[in-house]
């Protein structure tokens, strides 16, 4: 089993949600979000990790800095246990699930960042992707699989999962903006919390540019 380092504070506790509503945030219809022309992209992402001193919460904080538009976190800790009898067709999801909904149909792209545990995906994080399958968000939507590790691997196996659960949802996984973190505990500063590494920053930097091209291209284009 991987466990992180011991280095880092837990994210913040982000609003979840870009600009106004197109749809009462308790219905499950999907929420379509459009940028107009000159406006900025906005981002939000999804933590693998619940733990409160969490690597990859520095690698997504990092990240967030990077990003040039509005960037926040969703809270997917609060989420109950995905449950198909919650999520029928006449059903009134749970508040959590609303919120999480909302934010990621009304960014332009999603970002995640996790850990692996045991060769897999953490379950906290599958169980939101879990609530998001039926209810059509991720639907073209541009996704980053970010995994960082301290061991050689980077988290590959939780990474290659990840990718291949968001594109049977019909996510528009990029592939040039997916990243493999390795060796990830001397790459943190644990005084700021972030990622302090030259080499590590300018890859992020670049895998967010393929990310936010992609974010400005047809779904055909991509």
């Amino acid at each position: 089993m991987t466990h992180e380092p011991l280095t880092h504070q837990p994210l913040a506790n982000d609003p979840l949600s870009h600009g106004p509503s197109t749809h009462d945030p308790l219905t499950q219809a999907p929420l379509t979000h459009t940028s107009l022309p000159g406006d900025s992209l906005s981002l939000v992402a999804l933590s693998g990790s619940l733990r409160a001193r969490s690597s990859n919460g520095a690698v997504l904080n990092s990240a967030l800095t990077l990003w040039d538009g509005p960037a926040t976190t969703a809270d997917i800790g609060a989420l109950p246990h995905f449950n198909p009898d919650l999520d029928g067709e006449d059903a009134t999801p749970p508040t959590s699930v609303a919120a999480l909904r909302t934010a990621v149909a009304s960014a332009d792209a999603l970002l995640i960042v996790s850990p692996e545990y045991a060769h897999g995906v953490p379950g906290v994080l599958k169980n939101a992707l879990d609530w998001l399958v039926s209810s059509g968000e991720v639907v073209h939507k541009p996704v980053a699989v970010i995994t960082a590790s301290p061991f050689p691997t980077g988290g590959d196996y939780a990474n290659a999962q990840l990718r291949e659960t968001l594109r049977m949802m019909t996510g528009e996984v990029i592939t040039a903006a997916c990243r493999e973190i390795p060796a990830i505990g001397p790459k943190i500063d644990a005084a700021t919390e972030r990622v302090s590494d030259e080499a590590t920053l300018t890859d992020l930097a670049t895998a967010l540019t393929h990310l936010a091209t992609a974010t400005t291209e047809t779904p055909a284009a991509r």
